[in-house]
């Protein structure tokens, strides 16, 4: 009798959770999620970009009038003037919001990170206008295609996996985008001023993993494409300076198909049982504390942990940013080989190399203007809803117009 009631207990939450893996279009059968395409993938995040954008909205309604006139227009870009510095984000800054506002641009909702936590705008010294941004936070533990390349063994990992890096948000906005502005972002990631902001906010922090001290030294970074194979990362190489390596594909498991309600509601069941996963994670558990509470919350309910299974794969790279990066991560070596270019190197490398040259073929992005990147951050809002309606098919949805912010309100001046 008591095993009935428990059942009947965890019956709405169970039916919650195969409910909205069905409607965003994920099998509860795991045999079925293979290889899926960008439009798929897009719409798997549908519901996410929808909570975002609902958490999102007041932001651009409050201050979305005072923060567009850090994103450029075409006539204020000259592209061999290009003279890119780093701004480390604080929280709760007018660039927090910056940064906030930034990613909107993206196609796909932007994780907040977990564990350690490095945020930068990239701007442009010649006309102080937002170039894109970068985010580091902790990896996953378990990557196999990252591990399968370092070639480390779990003693190894565990030791080592502090100073190793995961840039969750790469990225430029127009019309820094035009000029492929996402190659200068994601090769600024290996510049002597991030490694140097690393080591001041984590050398000799103590990680939860191994229960000790460690005097961290950023040797890796990591990153994995959003919609398959990057052409962003794919052959980002500037000779002697900065470069990707291709280091395989994910093999499609997470846990971005859980939304934050369902997820809270995992974790008070969790609580509710006394179970250690639900107090929250610290430093050293990253995103595999998440990890952690699905799958002893679908074990709970009697659920395939497979369900974590999405599907999607992608593309895995890694700069390494010490020459002796691979003995170091291994431990052979205790001291890590760190020559790092200066940002101000990368960005001639790259202008040279990228930018020049696109600026040269195509001069379109002269003629972009701040009212087209409004409408984009408008057209994000108003897209989500209806896609969202569309894809989950939902008869609630509230109209697109109360969702899409008015970034000219009197409120915002």
């Amino acid at each position: 009798m008591k095993e009935a009631e428990e059942q009947a207990e965890l019956a709405p939450l169970r039916a919650a959770v195969l409910n909205h893996l069905s409607t965003i279009g994920l099998s509860t059968d795991h045999e079925a999620n293979g290889t899926l395409s960008k439009e798929s993938i897009r719409a798997v995040h549908g519901a996410h970009r929808l909570q975002s954008a609902q958490a999102e909205r007041d932001l651009v309604r409050r201050r979305g009038a005072k923060l567009l006139p850090h994103f450029a227009e075409g006539c204020e870009v000259d592209a061999a003037k290009i003279s890119p510095y780093l701004v480390e984000v604080q929280a709760d800054t007018p660039n927090a919001e910056l940064f906030r506002l930034a990613t909107l641009l993206w196609s796909v909702p932007v994780s907040k990170g977990f564990g350690r936590r490095m945020r930068f705008l990239l701007k442009d010294g010649h006309n102080d206008k937002l170039i894109g941004i970068i985010a580091l936070g902790d990896p996953v533990f378990n990557l196999a295609c990252r591990d399968n390349w370092i070639g480390w063994n779990v003693h190894q990992r565990t030791e080592r996996l502090v100073n190793v890096m995961d840039a969750y948000v790469l990225g430029s906005v127009p019309p820094y985008s035009q000029l492929i502005g996402g190659k200068l972002v994601a090769a600024a990631v290996a510049s002597r001023e991030v490694g140097e902001a690393f080591d001041n906010k984590y050398n000799g922090t103590v990680g939860f993993i191994a229960k000790k001290a460690k005097h961290a030294r950023l040797a890796l970074v990591t990153t994995t494409s959003s919609l398959g194979r990057s052409s962003i990362y794919n052959r980002l190489k500037l000779p002697g300076l900065v470069e990707y390596k291709r280091l395989g594909r994910t093999e499609g498991w997470g846990h971005f198909q859980i939304p934050d309600e369902l997820f809270e509601q995992m974790r008070a069941l969790l609580a509710a049982e006394g179970h250690k996963y639900a107090s929250g994670h610290k430093y050293g558990d990253g995103p595999n504390w998440r990890v952690r509470v699905i799958r002893a919350s679908l074990k709970r309910l009697g659920l395939s942990e497979d369900l974590l299974r999405h599907g999607i794969r992608r593309e895995a790279y890694g700069v390494p940013l010490a020459s002796n990066w691979r003995d170091f991560l291994s431990g052979t070596t205790d001291q890590p080989e760190l020559d790092r270019p200066t940002l101000a190197e990368i960005a001639e490398a790259s202008l040279r190399r990228w930018h020049l040259r696109r600026a040269e073929a195509d001069p379109s992005y002269r003629s972009w203007t701040r009212e087209q990147t409004e409408q984009l951050l408008r057209r994000h809002f108003a897209t989500i809803e209806r896609e969202v309606r569309s894809e989950l098919q939902t008869s609630n949805t509230r109209d697109a117009a109360s969702l899409t912010p008015n970034i000219a309100d009197p409120d915002c001046a």
